[in-house]
């Protein structure tokens, strides 16, 4: 199906045209997202399991949305449902399948039996999932007693005060991140390989361009030096803060160029799984691993080289996205470039403007223990990332994943990401009729437990349900109408609930509006977060003997 514009004329047929559904689609989005995002905020989280069981701590554990393996558990929030792995709506249904096996092995086996089973890394002491971190007695881990003025690692301090420890189910996840990265090289090495080498020399000696490219020489090109004086240019101011202010950053000139190296080597197979299946495997833990390993101590330098390297690729990606969308839109390229360096150079302001302005003006914003419990300022996302700035940069791989460490046996992971591709390889070529085996796809697979937490069970589970019901049910039934509609839908499910989120902030939460009541909770499993091994003591939990 080709691609078109919204506003570009369509032959007169039943039902309404793209232009009517998108506006109509959005309106009922617009208003809807008025119910989970302020009115009644349960609808994110509906654990019904936890109200069932109200005394159990294991049915809260296994049933909670929030805090919990999400078992039941579900959300009618467009939001919550497309916050991780985008809209499902526009995932492949191989996709979606590969990510379901994934997450199922995940939840549903993994980690129900390294807790219950096997105790693995002492997950009783601490909650099954939380994005907190924990130190031995089951409580939370206290980074300002083993930091230096400077930010560094006081290893006097660490040594008294304790090691560090995560929940079972965030550490599983760090290891599954080891898998994917050793997946992702292998899996683009044997199934692409031979092209991604063919179509580098053939770009390297003038391809033959296809309809789109004749049709874009109508326009005039962006010349090169465009695009490599912005590299470069950012470049040189990178270098040049990493001398400038050495102390502060952390991260010398030579980390500096050892990102954008990585960000380099990645970027192209990211990208081709990404390209054939819609998803993105981050590098984020492994870019993360290696600095922590080179710069133990740092964790300022730890959340440069992350950005630098990880988040590069990121935007390449996009900006690449972008660029192929006008190429088939036929958008002259120098208007895209315009549009793209603007669009950047905006958003760059008005992000650091925001930042400055919710750090001075909003008192403990992200401590979610000096919050009330329904504050809309815990930032879940952001504390992950706090929390590997100290996992990575601030403690390092080596205490943790090194010798002696904890969490050392997740390291074989990435040996065996390395290698679960190749037999899925071996019979695609044995086997080469049966055209299902290509599509099972190792990293995508290991991608169906990535980015717990700041996701939750629920978040996922509730993708994969959408998918599920759009790409195969809708699409069998009633294949004109999800080709007429599917992904217009999707657009207009996030621009409603964009637009009403934004009002709810301004109009009512930034005013301090917010809502008291049973259904703005966001939920109901106060015991999901209890240990369950005996001798821990934390407030609000019985104390099992």
């Amino acid at each position: 199906m080709r691609c078109r514009a919204l506003h570009e004329k369509e032959q007169k047929s039943k039902g309404f045209t793209r232009m009517q559904f998108f506006l109509i689609a959005m309106g009922a989005s617009f208003l809807y997202y008025a119910l989970p995002g302020y009115l009644f905020t349960v609808l994110t989280f509906f654990s019904w399991v936890c109200w069932a069981w109200p005394n159990s701590i294991t049915a809260q554990q296994v049933g909670s949305g929030y805090h919990g393996l999400g078992i039941g558990a579900f959300t009618i929030d467009w939001a919550g449902i497309s916050a991780y792995h985008g809209s499902p709506l526009v995932s492949p249904w191989s996709s979606i399948v590969n990510v379901g096996v994934g997450f199922i092995m995940f939840i549903y086996i993994i980690v129900p039996v390294c807790y219950w089973k096997f105790n693995t890394f002492d997950a009783r002491k601490f909650p099954i999932f939380s994005n907190q971190l924990f130190t031995n007695s089951g409580h939370k881990y206290d980074t300002t007693k083993i930091l230096t003025p400077e930010y560094d690692l006081n290893i006097d301090a660490y040594n008294k005060y304790g090691k560090l420890y995560l929940s079972p189910l965030f550490a599983l996840s760090i290891g599954s991140g080891f898998a994917r990265f050793t997946a992702t090289l292998t899996h683009v090495a044997l199934f692409y390989g031979r092209d991604i080498w063919r179509q580098s020399k053939s770009a390297m000696s003038g391809a033959k361009l296809d309809v789109h490219g004749r049709l874009m020489q109508a326009y005039k090109r962006v010349p090169e030096w465009w695009f490599l004086s912005i590299l470069f240019g950012s470049m040189a101011l990178s270098l040049l803060m990493a001398f400038v202010w050495k102390i502060d950053v952390q991260l010398p000139w030579w980390g500096m160029l050892l990102a954008f190296g990585l960000a380099f080597v990645v970027t192209l197979p990211i990208g081709v799984i990404q390209a054939t299946t819609n998803q993105q495997p981050g590098y984020d833990i492994i870019a993360q691993f290696f600095i922590g390993y080179i710069l133990p101590g740092k964790p300022i330098a730890n959340l440069l080289f992350k950005i630098y390297g990880r988040i590069s690729t990121v935007h390449a990606l996009s900006f690449l996205s972008d660029l192929k969308l006008g190429h088939y839109m036929k958008i002259p390229p120098r208007c895209m470039y315009t549009a793209q360096l603007v669009g950047t150079l905006v958003a760059g302001v008005v992000n650091l403007a925001v930042a400055w302005w919710m750090l001075d003006s909003i008192k403990d914003i992200c401590l979610d223990d000096k919050l009330h419990h329904d504050s809309p300022w815990t930032c879940p996302k952001y504390r992950v990332t706090f929390d590997a700035s100290v996992i990575w940069g601030l403690i390092g791989p080596k205490r943790l994943f090194g010798p002696g460490g904890l969490y050392r046996n997740l390291v074989w992971l990435f040996l065996i990401g390395a290698v679960l591709p190749v037999p899925i390889w071996v019979l695609s070529k044995i086997y080469p009729d049966k055209k299902w085996i290509p599509l099972i796809n190792i990293p995508v697979i290991s991608y169906g437990f990535a980015g717990m937490p700041p996701a939750t069970p629920a978040n996922i589970a509730s993708w994969l349900l959408t998918g599920m019901i759009f790409n195969y049910f809708v699409f069998r039934y009633n294949k004109r109408w999800w080709q007429k509609y599917n992904y217009v839908l999707s657009a207009a499910l996030d621009a409603g609930t964009a637009f009403m989120g934004v009002l709810i902030f301004f109009a009512l939460q930034n005013s301090g509006h917010m809502l008291k009541w049973w259904g703005s909770e966001m939920d109901h499993c106060p015991l999901a977060t209890c240990p369950t091994a005996p001798g821990i003591v934390v407030d609000g939990c019985p104390v099992f003997k």
